[in-house]
């Protein structure tokens, strides 16, 4: 397994709307793995496949934060929601291409999401609090929209700006 580079905002292939994956090989089993690990050197509680520059419909998340709990990774592929709650919830979100930087974001409070995992298998599973966020999240990734989309314009620019002096000072390292 290797750590994989995190694409930072601005970047146009993370806004691009990813392909399907056609069917699942080892090369993507890998990937999938690769995804985790990043996700959880970052540290985060998510990452979506555009996040590495893989334009494919993938998402990996673990959202269990208590100290010494084990570790429940789900690696999705093609995932897609069907169905969701009346009933929205806020959370301050952030987002492993966007560091250091947080906001309010409402999304509906519960998510019914259908997906194949690692094996080809075609999963379906209701999430609500912070799983329910995280899933959606990533994958609008898979969408090309992030949660700053969710912005006003002003603080999303302020954001964005915020990201292009952070790329410029990486790039002087």
């Amino acid at each position: 397994m290797s750590i994989r580079p995190i694409l930072i905002h601005p970047d146009p292939r993370l806004k691009k709307v990813c392909d399907a994956v056609p069917d699942l090989s080892d090369e993507l089993r890998v990937l999938a793995d690769d995804m985790l690990e990043t996700m959880y050197d970052a540290p985060g509680i998510g990452l979506a496949a555009p996040q590495i520059g893989v334009i494919q419909r993938l998402i990996v998340l673990d959202c269990v934060k208590e100290e010494g709990a084990a570790p429940q990774p789900l690696v999705m592929f093609n995932p897609e929601i069907i169905r969701s709650s009346d009933d929205t919830s806020v959370y301050e979100e952030g987002c492993l291409s966007i560091p250091e930087q947080y906001a309010e974001v409402t999304r509906p409070a519960e998510v019914g999401v259908r997906w194949l995992d690692r094996d080809g298998n075609e999963q379906e599973r209701d999430f609500d609090g912070l799983w329910a966020t995280c899933v959606q999240h990533e994958i609008d990734h898979l969408d090309g929209k992030l949660f700053i989309d969710y912005l006003k314009p002003l603080k999303r620019q302020m954001i964005t700006r915020r990201m292009q002096k952070l790329k410029r000072e990486r790039a002087r390292l």
